[in-house]
């Protein structure tokens, strides 16, 4: 058994946390090594003064570490985040550049922000109205890169529906809302593994497949978030059939994570491809929806050794520069198990913020 206080006490936590949190928010591609290049638009997916989903991702713990801590310096790292990125103006609309929505919702219920508001409108309203969709109605993975036509992936239910459902939730607006659910329901549909109830990366229905088939770590893990995540900001009540399936479709997949969890307490990038290389942003996402979903009793105790060993592995990823370590490069969709396990790895910043959310949530277990 793993117990909380062999592995740190409260104070090495937070330390960790702010190391994490100030190597956030200075981090920058220096070499453009990790740039990316789409018919003459750049995509900058590493440095910290730019308007997308590794930047969302990173407000998004930063802002739960400040929940939990009041702490000023984190409130200050997204308010001034968000004025810079709004005095430069916002960028085009997609999946990915939906993301840091999430956040802005949340300071705009905590601030009463009204320069935040037109901003929550408008790209709720582009979601529901404008966006893409496959068939079915599902929204289509749209990007800065190729339109992925008809093409369904794990990382929209983070990146893209999660901010819908809360500014719906904000705003009292109910097509949001429903408009997320369905969203849900069609994404578990066509991406979660009947065998192991574990979560493919993609889907087409251009001919219908789910290209290499790869169980991909860090997309299952925005799914080990999201589902938690939406049930909880949507307040869904005992007895609601929508949060009663979500949960089953979780429980299904933390069986399975816990079958593949690493004996070091992280899971590989293939999770059932014990061959391919540990993965430490997946741990820390799968560590804070499984402590997440512990704390708000949505699976039972039985599965806090596995976040628990999660937690001790990410604390010894982070290096003295504030880096979690062993974190994956952006990843675009495969078409062979190879192309997953040849991605190199790099420190990103939602490998520090994904190992803020994990700790963050740590801490509740200190109260």
């Amino acid at each position: 058994m793993v117990d909380t206080k062999q592995i740190l006490d409260k104070q090495y936590v937070i330390v960790s946390i702010e190391r994490l949190m100030e190597n956030l928010a200075s981090i920058k591609d220096q070499t453009g090594e990790y740039l990316l290049h789409f018919d003459g638009v750049v995509v900058d997916d590493k440095s910290w003064e730019v308007w997308n989903w590794p930047q969302g991702v990173g407000l998004y713990g930063i802002y739960n570490y400040w929940k939990i801590s009041n702490d000023q310096k984190a409130k200050q790292i997204m308010t001034e985040w968000y004025k810079r990125r709004l005095t430069e103006g916002v960028p085009p609309k997609n999946v990915n550049t939906m993301a840091p929505l999430l956040t802005l919702a949340y300071l705009y219920e905590d601030t009463k922000d009204q320069t935040y508001l037109p901003y929550l409108e408008a790209w709720a309203d582009w979601v529901l109205y404008e966006m893409p969709r496959t068939k079915e109605d599902g929204l289509q993975h749209m990007t800065y890169g190729p339109e992925n036509k008809n093409q369904l992936w794990d990382d929209t239910l983070m990146m893209t529906v999660l901010p819908l459902a809360k500014i719906g939730k904000l705003l009292n607006n109910q097509a949001y809302i429903e408009e997320a659910k369905k969203q849900f329901l069609i994404h578990i549909k066509y991406l979660s593994d009947r065998k192991t109830g574990l979560w493919f990366h993609g889907w087409t229905f251009e001919g219908d497949h789910h290209f290499a088939e790869a169980l991909w770590a860090r997309g299952n893990c925005w799914i080990t978030i999201a589902i938690p995540e939406i049930i909880d900001m949507l307040e869904l009540p005992q007895g609601d059939f929508f949060r009663a399936y979500l949960l089953e479709t979780l429980a299904r997949q933390i069986e399975s994570l816990k079958e593949y969890q690493h004996e070091t307490g992280m899971w590989h990038t293939l999770i059932n491809d014990r061959t391919s290389y540990l993965e430490a942003s997946a741990t820390a996402g799968f560590a804070y929806g499984i402590l997440k979903s512990i704390h708000k009793r949505y699976i039972g105790a039985e599965y806090k050794e596995v976040a628990l060993k999660a937690v001790n592995a990410i604390i010894k990823e982070i290096n003295e520069q504030g880096a979690l370590q062993k974190v994956s490069v952006g990843t675009g969709m495969g078409d062979s198990l190879d192309f997953y396990r040849q991605i190199p790895m790099t420190t990103m910043p939602y490998g520090q913020s994904l190992a803020i959310l994990c700790l963050s949530e740590f801490l509740y277990s200190y109260c």
